[in-house]
């Protein structure tokens, strides 16, 4: 017989030679044999009087067991298992075959296995139905090992009453199902078994074994499509294993062709769509990113099916729909329910988290709590959606307020991951010390208890490093240190703290790496942004272990090339992308842009944003402005935003800032007020983020009073817009201004972080406060916060403005680690006004240490230089400058530039290349005569060549920025 299967894109389906043969020579079926005529007496017996009717013989009754009364009144839930298990023993009845595999399975679904395998264990005979109930019990349990174990005893025992069943199979491979990938060798060795006896085509074992491989199998479920084939009967549980299958792998167009497959069926079963077929093609689209019409086309076949009461189809259907962001559609289906559980309510819940209404996904739950009975789910769901709240101080009174709920229901007992969520929401919420107070009373922890208080302590930095030193500890007195995610996640808390050491003694003391262990070792040399040449060898290692790198092992490593421009490098790493197919992931795409674009490599950035139009995010948008920002392109970064919003692509916080921040670095302030109001038309004015960047933008471009007016109309302030608007402040000059907001900041709560520290260093610097300025770096320490390299060097710039030279040396021997350049740097300068012996003895220090250091950087060699013209050695300043042209190395000239309605005009010292020369050159030549007649004097100690008082005065008079402040006027 020849049966119609479903057409598969990627798979083949094989036909029987039988049956290619007799398509080949088709033959008329032969003639159906009618049945043999019923006398008309027989029809129409049911009309006649019961009088001529002849009395039907007496129908015997089945035997009936003789304690039946035991088992009628179990079912009628009379009675529990203990006290079957009494009565069996008070009569004499433990021997009894059926009434012991009764008591076998009642043990067993009530969870009580110990008691179940008691009685098995003294059971003189078993059977089939003996081992399958004990089997079944521990599958029902999830102790999916023991089961193994009792279903291999079973098959070493080798009678013939104790051979497997079809229920015996469906129970083994639903543990397999259980287990996941890990058992799928064992599984297959189950399916040679069944291969081997009569239940090969037994639907039961058939749908069985689809869904198990369905589960085990990764990437495309050939094997579960294979014996969906090979299924002689199938029934709708069939259709909707493999379906089911399907949906969940995300194959969109296998689930719905697979669908279509079966409304065309015509098999002798009767086979109509039920609320599990609903439920494939619902998750269906909602695990892949197919479009929402999809979707709605769903709803439609649902509605006119009858489904759309039925509650597990709403649940799905509300999921489905808040996931897709058609919150509306969701909400409009979830009230249209008669009835409602905890699953319907999670799954709205879900799916406004995930499109960040996290507010109203905790209002809903407000209002109707009363109507639907919650369940620990629910509570979990739900402190996940607090901890997203746009401002923590409204999401930890939410959180608060919750736990209270939580405590009273007493649930947080009964499910650790009630309290494994108040411990990140919590967190979340910027509540540390209540998130450690709920992890220290948790009476049971798991591994997500211990990753997700590790996670709390290195999202903290190193304020709460000796906290998360206390959580290694107990973790290691547990043993759960030799667990390979608790040891993945104390790597990156170890990392995120900075503690480099630490993080690399938990990595090698781990008896087993896997993917997420190298993953987070080169994330974390990413971040403290370690050399090139480790991050190479590390992922060299990862190669050689045999281990396949995945998306995240890539983007850590391009993260790790990104800051130091290694072209070629960068090159190589995408032909390794090339050859483990990671290309078409969106994330490796972006890092690889980013990549490119810090290499100055701008055709390769624009050739690979444009391979990827189709499935463009906002990252890759910002990726590519920022690129042109980097390379100094920016208006080509202005005609991207451009594009982006002719695009239909949503503009983020991050695209603005992005923009922002480029407006500021050349000081582009029409360019900068125009993204302004752009963005006051995208509704993103009241963003902390944007609005912390346009602070900063404004206190760059020379605009302190718009700065001062975007930071005093904030909301809500992060330490980006403290630090912007105390940096702005110092970097006018308006030191002891840029002090008051950091005492104002100190107040409000918040928590300064290293670089509002610098901030507040290079005011106290401009300032003049130097006793102030060394307070406030004693202070680091008291808010958790070490000194870094750039704190000493403002220091040391701070100690040189104020002449005090001698206290310099005492501070670099306290550094904890050796100066590097940009110390040495810090050093010369301050040397260089100086005529005292000692103190230029340490700058011929610092100018050797930074020829030794970066030979090829023209700046050192540059500061070296005025440092000997400074201090009137110009034979060594003669050797500087000579040494630096034969490293090869050229420093490019000074530029000042302005921007007019035109364009920006860019002008170096003695430039004579602009169109206007001319008129710009007579009209400085007025400026400085009006200048010297209000008694300007040139100070020709900042020339610092060999030259005479004239030829000084006439470098000083035609400095690039003298001839930017002509050209404009």
């Amino acid at each position: 017989m020849n049966r119609k299967l479903p057409p598969f894109p990627h798979l083949t389906l094989r036909f029987s030679s039988s049956s290619s043969s007799s398509s080949a020579s088709p033959s008329p079926p032969p003639p159906r044999r009618l049945p043999p005529p019923v006398p008309l007496r027989d029809l129409l017996a049911h009309r006649l009087p019961l009088l001529h009717s002849p009395a039907p013989p007496p129908r015997s009754s089945p035997p009936v067991h003789p304690h039946a009364d035991l088992l009628l009144r179990r079912r009628s839930g009379e009675a529990t298992p203990e006290s079957l298990h009494l009565e069996l023993v008070k009569r004499g009845l433990t021997h009894d075959l059926f009434l012991s595999n009764h008591l076998v399975n009642s043990y067993a679904k009530s969870s009580r296995l110990a008691c179940a395998r008691q009685v098995f264990d003294c059971m003189l005979e078993r059977n089939a139905v003996s081992w399958t109930c004990l089997v079944s019990g521990y599958v029902l349990s999830g102790i999916t090992d023991e089961a193994f174990r009792v279903f291999r005893a079973m098959l070493g025992v080798g009678s013939e009453c104790s051979r497997p069943t079809s229920f015996t199979f469906g129970s083994v491979l639903r543990a397999c199902q259980d287990a996941g990938p890990d058992k799928l060798g064992f599984a297959v060795q189950v399916h040679g078994l069944v291969s081997k006896t009569v239940y090969a085509s037994n639907t039961t074992v058939c749908n069985a074994l689809i869904s198990m491989y369905g589960n085990c199998s990764v990437g495309l479920p050939i094997q579960a499509q294979q014996v969906f084939d090979s299924t002689p009967v199938r029934d709708i549980i069939t259709w909707n294993a493999l379906m089911s299958v399907y949906a969940k792998k995300g194959h969109v167009v296998s689930t719905f062709t697979l669908f279509t497959a079966m409304l065309r069926d015509d098999s002798a079963i009767e086979l109509r769509p039920n609320e599990h077929t609903f439920g494939s093609l619902i998750t269906a689209t909602t695990v892949s990113s197919c479009s929402s019409r999809v979707l709605e086309q769903v709803l439609a076949r649902v509605l006119n099916s009858g489904s759309s009461g039925d509650l597990y189809v709403g649940s799905a259907l509300v999921s489905a729909f808040a996931r897709h962001g058609m919150l509306d559609e969701a909400k409009n289906i979830f009230l249209s329910l008669k009835e409602r559980n905890a699953v319907t309510l999670n799954g709205l819940i879900v799916g406004l988290v995930k499109q960040h209404c996290s507010e109203e996904a905790v209002g809903i739950f407000m209002g109707t709590r009363d109507s639907v009975v919650v369940n620990a789910d629910t509570y979990v769901v739900l402190l996940g959606a607090i901890a997203e709240f746009s401002v923590p101080e409204d999401g930890l009174m939410k959180g608060t307020e919750l736990h209270g709920h939580v405590l009273r229901t007493g649930l947080i007992d009964l499910k650790i991951a009630i309290s494994n969520s108040l411990v990140n929401m919590y967190a979340k919420c910027g509540a540390i010390d209540k998130a450690c107070r709920v992890f220290q009373l948790l009476c049971t922890r798991d591994r997500v208890s211990w990753n997700t208080i590790i996670s709390v302590l290195d999202q903290n930095g190193l304020r709460l490093l000796s906290a998360g030193q206390q959580v290694h500890c107990d973790a290691v007195k547990w043993g759960l240190d030799l667990d390979t995610s608790v040891s993945n996640a104390l790597v990156k808390m170890y990392g995120e703290c900075g503690a480099r050491f630490e993080c690399w003694e938990v990595f090698n003391s781990m008896a087993e790496h896997d993917v997420v262990s190298w993953n987070s070792i080169m994330g974390v040399m990413a971040n403290l942004r370690a050399p090139i040449a480790e991050s190479v060898e590390v992922f060299s290692k990862m190669m050689r272990s045999g281990l396949a790198p995945n998306k995240v092992t890539f983007v850590n490593l391009l993260a790790t090339l990104s800051p130091s421009c290694v072209l070629e490098l960068g090159k190589q790493v995408h032909a390794v992308v090339l050859k483990h197919g990671a290309i078409e992931d969106t994330a490796v795409d972006n890092a690889l842009m980013s990549c490119y674009a810090k290499s100055g490599d701008m055709d390769s950035c624009e050739q690979l944003f444009s391979e990827i139009s189709g499935r463009r995010d906002a990252v890759s948008w910002n990726s590519m402005i920022s690129g042109y920002i980097y390379n100094g392109h920016l208006q080509e970064a202005i005609d991207s935003v451009w594009l982006m919003m002719h695009s239909d692509q949503v503009m983020d916080c991050c695209t603005f800032s992005i923009v922002l921040n480029a407006c500021a670095s050349v000081a582009a302030l029409e360019r900068g007020m125009e993204m302004h109001a752009f963005g006051i038309r995208s509704q993103l004015e009241s963003d902390v983020v944007v609005e912390s960047a346009l602070v900063d933008m404004y206190s760059k471009c020379g605009k302190i009073g718009y700065a001062s007016k975007v930071f005093s109309s904030m909301n809500q302030k992060n330490e980006f817009s403290w630090n912007s608007m105390i940096s702005g402040y110092a970097r006018h000059g308006l030191g002891r201004k840029a002090l008051e907001i950091f005492e104002e900041m100190q107040q409000s709560g918040a928590n300064p972080d290293h670089v509002t520290f610098i901030t507040v260093l290079s005011a106290c610097s401009h300032a003049g406060l130097v006793d102030r300025g060394l307070e406030y770096f004693e202070m680091m320490e008291d808010h958790g916060i070490l000194p870094q390299i750039e704190h000493y060097s403002c220091v040391i710039d701070l100690l040189g403005r104020a002449g005090k030279l001698m206290k310099i040396r005492e501070y670099i021997r306290r550094m904890p680690m050796k100066p590097n350049t940009l110390i040495w740097r810090t050093v010369l300068v301050a040397c260089r006004q100086s005529k005292d012996r000692d103190k230029i003895d340490m700058g011929l220090e610092a100018s050797r240490m930074l020829l030794e250091l970066e030979p090829q950087n023209p700046v050192n060699y540059v500061l070296a230089s005025n440092f000997y013209a400074a201090t009137g050695r110009w034979e060594d300043t003669a050797k500087t400058r000579a040494a630096m042209g034969g490293a090869g190395v050229k420093k490019e000239a000074g530029r000042s530039w302005v921007t007019l309605g035109d364009g920006v005009h860019t002008f170096i010292a003695g430039d004579r290349s602009h169109p206007n020369t001319k008129e710009i050159y007579e009209k400085l030549s007025v400026l400085i005569q009006k200048i010297r007649n209000a008694g300007y004097v040139p100070m020709t100690e900042f020339a610092l060549y060999d030259l005479e008082e004239e030829n000084k005065e006439e470098l000083l008079n035609y400095h690039s920025e003298k001839l930017a402040v002509a050209f404009v006027l």
